[in-house]
């Protein structure tokens, strides 16, 4: 997969009293799974056009921390099934498969539909990519800032300048930061598996945290090499999705979720209850059981209130005072709350951006705009993580870029056809 190369210099000017920032469409934050299908369609659905529209990501190339993620944690095959993936036709990923001869890496899920390997998947999604030279919008830096323009528009600033833009997708998942426990922070032989940890770095013994689905994954491979004990503060439990099927339907999604307010605490409560948090999917569940009895896995119930260093290994005490003593501790502890990353804090207070309960952004439930606190729609999209509050459960997820770009295109194209004057410097 070619990553972008010279992409065109996004450096402001200042010349003659006036601020010149090159000037687009639309300007996507974060080029992940969400952010790249939503460039693709944004390009089939609405009027805009490839020179109007960039993607911006510090990473390498589309994906990147997608990829590093999905590997560091052993991932072997997606939960979702093959309708889920980075093209715009459902089925584009099964005919994928039959036609490069690997419909055996579309892998059977009781009761539900198939669901592809992690390389499948990569391999369909780099297609998805170069055939649509997706990897040419890439302008391969991070944002700092984003500021409102008099003329309506926004400006986008980045490390290497600014950039004007009509509108804005707003897709960085959960900004890459990880939950690591408090007891672990201070401790160098413990590790986050989306940190510090590096899979290819071999150890006889290893304690896993976490009972959701990363966890399982990272047990499940580790325990084919070394000894590995997983941890896990309540029982494992199994789950085939993230949450119930029909959270994939609008009309649900509005029936349940948006009868209640904006941002509010009842929508909060909604979502922690549909959502599957800390569950595995069965055939993860069956083969912990398999490693179990082997002898190569150890699972163990139990919360951990302290951990020191001792030589090269790290010892936790638990809450009933067992010990467990281990060359390295890896957590799989899920994502920070994205609602109060620092970031996304002074996009709300630049902006005057509404926000609601636990920091949840205040969307219009139509479009997916962030209003401001006096109820003004700013042409900032939001789809991913940021978008629970209005997407539902599965926001975060592939399926959530599904349906968020559904009422993102809509409202972009309405928005499009309404902003035809190119922007203009500002003094």
């Amino acid at each position: 997969m070619p990553t972008s190369s010279n992409p065109p210099a996004i450096t402001g000017v200042t010349s003659g009293g006036i601020d010149r920032a090159p000037s687009v469409d639309c300007v996507v934050v974060g080029g992940g799974i969400h952010g790249t299908y939503l460039a693709q369609r944004l390009l089939e659905d609405t009027a805009l056009d490839r020179d109007g529209l960039v993607i911006v990501d510090p990473n390498d190339r589309l994906l990147d921390s997608f990829r590093r993620k999905a590997r560091a944690c052993g991932m072997d095959s997606l939960r979702s099934t093959y309708v889920n993936h980075l093209g715009t036709d459902p089925f584009a990923l099964e005919d994928f498969a039959a036609g490069n001869d690997r419909e055996d890496e579309l892998q059977p899920t009781v009761d539900y539909p198939d669901r592809p390997g992690l390389e499948l998947f990569l391999d369909h999604a780099d297609h998805v990519i170069e055939s649509n030279s997706l990897h040419t919008l890439h302008r391969q830096t991070a944002v700092t800032m984003i500021h409102d323009r008099p003329d309506e528009g926004l400006r986008v600033v980045t490390d290497d300048g600014m950039i004007d833009t009509h509108t804005c997708v707003f897709a960085i998942g959960y900004g890459g930061r990880y939950h690591l426990p408090e007891w672990g922070r201070s401790v160098s032989g413990v590790e986050h598996v989306w940190g510090s940890f590096n899979p290819t770095t071999d150890t006889t013994e290893t304690v896993i945290i976490g009972g959701g689905i990363t966890a399982a994954q990272l047990a499940a491979t580790r325990s084919e090499r070394e000894s590995v004990t997983l941890l896990s503060r309540q029982p494992l439990e199994w789950e085939v999705t993230e949450a119930d099927p029909q959270w994939l339907n609008w009309h649900h999604i509005e029936r349940e979720l948006h009868c209640h307010p904006p941002a509010s605490k009842a929508r909060s409560d909604v979502l922690q209850e549909a959502r599957h948090t800390a569950t595995m999917p069965p055939y993860l569940y069956d083969t912990l059981d398999t490693r179990r009895q082997s002898g190569s896995l150890q699972v163990r119930q139990g919360e951990v209130i302290r951990a020191t260093q001792e030589d090269d290994h790290v010892r936790l005490i638990l809450a009933d005072d067992t010990r467990l003593r281990s060359d390295r501790v890896v957590c799989a502890t899920g994502f920070a709350s994205v609602f109060d990353h620092p970031f996304v804090e002074r996009l709300a207070d630049t902006l005057d951006l509404g926000r609601g309960y636990r920091g949840l952004p205040r969307l219009d439930d139509d479009t997916l705009a962030w209003r401001t606190v006096a109820g003004d729609q700013v042409p900032l999209y939001v789809s991913g993580a940021l978008a629970l509050g209005t997407v539902g459960p599965y926001a975060p997820n592939i399926a959530g870029a599904r349906r968020s770009a559904d009422r993102i295109t809509e409202a972009m194209d309405s928005f499009c056809e309404r902003s035809t004057e190119p922007i203009t410097p500002t003094k």
